[in-house]
C-alpha cells in the first residue's frame, strides 16, 4: 500500500535528471523556467490521422505552425487532409512499417520531437455469447481479440520504441509522446480486448515516462469518454442514446474537447506520466 511519506525513495518515485525535458532561459541574472513547449516548434507525428480525432489534432497542429505527419492505413482519408500536412500509409502492427515511418518522418520534416499514438480500431464482443432462441453458447474468438491487441497495444508499443530511439540516436531534448487510452480502462462489458489494451496503454504511460525520463522525453496519455467519430457514429443508435443519456455534461464528447487536452499534454513541460480524463463527467 502506498501512503504520503511510506514509500521507498527510487521505488515508485524515481529522480529525472534536472535537464530533463526542461528548457531554461535567463532573465538578467536569474534563470527562468519556460513551462512551455511551443506547439509552432513540434515536429510531430500522428498516428490514426485520416479522420476522426486524428485529423483533428493534425489540423489544430498545423494551423498552430507546427510540422505534422498523418499516418493511417486509410489512404482516401489522409488524401482529404488540409495542405501542408505530411501523409504517409501505415500499419502500426507492422514492425517494419513503423521503423520505416519514424525514419520517414524525420526526413520530411529535418527532424522529429512528438508523437500522438492514436491509432486504435474497436472488435467488441462478449467472452461468452448466448443465443435466446436455441441456448447455444459461442465463445468470442482469438483472432477479433489478437486485431485489437496488435494495433491498440503492440502498435503503439512500436511507435512509442522508435520514436524514443530515434531523439535518443540523434540527442533530440526535450521530446513529448501523447498516448491514446480510454475511460473504458476502467472495464467495460462487451471490450475485454479494447479494454485490456487501453488499460496497458495507461499503465505504460507511467513506465514509459520513467523509462524515458533520462533522454528529456515526457509521456502522457489522455482518455476520452464517448466522443462523436466515424467509430462511435456507426454504433447502434439505443445503445448510442443511453450513453449520452449518461453523461453528466448532458452531451457526446466532440474532436475538439479532446484537442484542448491533447494541447495541455504537448505544452506543459511539468506534465508527465500521467492519464487525463475526458469524459464529460462519465466515469466518476
Amino acid at each position: 500500500m502506498l501512503t504520503g511519506g511510506g514509500a521507498t525513495p527510487g521505488r515508485f518515485f524515481q529522480p529525472v535528471p534536472p535537464d530533463a525535458g526542461i528548457i531554461r532561459r535567463h532573465a538578467g541574472s536569474a534563470a527562468a523556467v519556460d513551462s512551455t513547449m511551443q506547439l509552432s516548434e513540434l515536429k510531430i507525428i500522428i498516428t490514426g490521422g485520416a479522420r476522426g480525432m486524428g485529423a483533428h489534432f493534425a489540423t489544430r497542429l498545423a494551423e498552430a505552425g507546427a510540422q505534422v505527419v498523418a499516418a493511417d492505413l486509410d489512404e482516401a482519408g489522409l488524401a482529404t487532409l488540409p495542405a501542408g500536412i505530411h501523409r504517409r500509409v501505415c500499419n502500426v502492427a507492422v514492425e517494419a512499417e513503423c521503423e520505416s515511418l519514424v525514419r520517414w518522418a524525420r526526413e520530411q520534416m529535418g527532424g522529429l520531437n512528438g508523437l500522438i499514438n492514436n491509432a486504435g480500431i474497436i472488435r467488441d464482443g462478449l467472452v461468452l455469447k448466448e443465443n435466446r432462441e436455441t441456448g447455444e453458447i459461442t465463445k468470442f474468438d482469438a483472432a477479433t481479440w489478437n486485431s485489437v491487441l496488435d494495433v491498440n497495444l503492440t502498435g503503439a508499443f512500436f511507435m512509442v520504441r522508435e520514436f524514443a530511439y530515434d531523439l535518443a540516436t540523434h540527442k533530440v531534448r526535450p521530446g513529448v509522446i501523447v498516448n491514446m487510452s480510454s475511460v473504458a480502462r476502467h472495464g467495460n462489458r462487451g471490450q475485454s480486448n479494447y479494454v485490456a489494451t487501453k488499460a496497458a496503454i495507461a499503465a505504460n504511460t507511467v513506465t514509459w515516462a520513467r523509462e524515458f525520463a533520462r533522454y528529456g522525453i515526457r509521456v502522457g496519455a489522455i482518455a476520452p469518454g464517448m466522443v462523436e467519430t466515424p467509430m462511435t457514429q456507426g454504433m447502434n443508435q439505443k445503445a448510442r442514446d443511453a450513453l449520452v443519456a449518461a453523461i453528466p455534461v448532458g452531451r457526446i464528447g466532440l474532436p475538439e474537447d479532446l484537442w484542448l487536452a491533447a494541447k495541455f499534454v504537448l505544452e506543459c513541460d511539468y506534465f508527465n506520466g500521467r492519464t487525463v480524463d475526458v469524459d464529460g463527467g462519465l466515469v466518476m
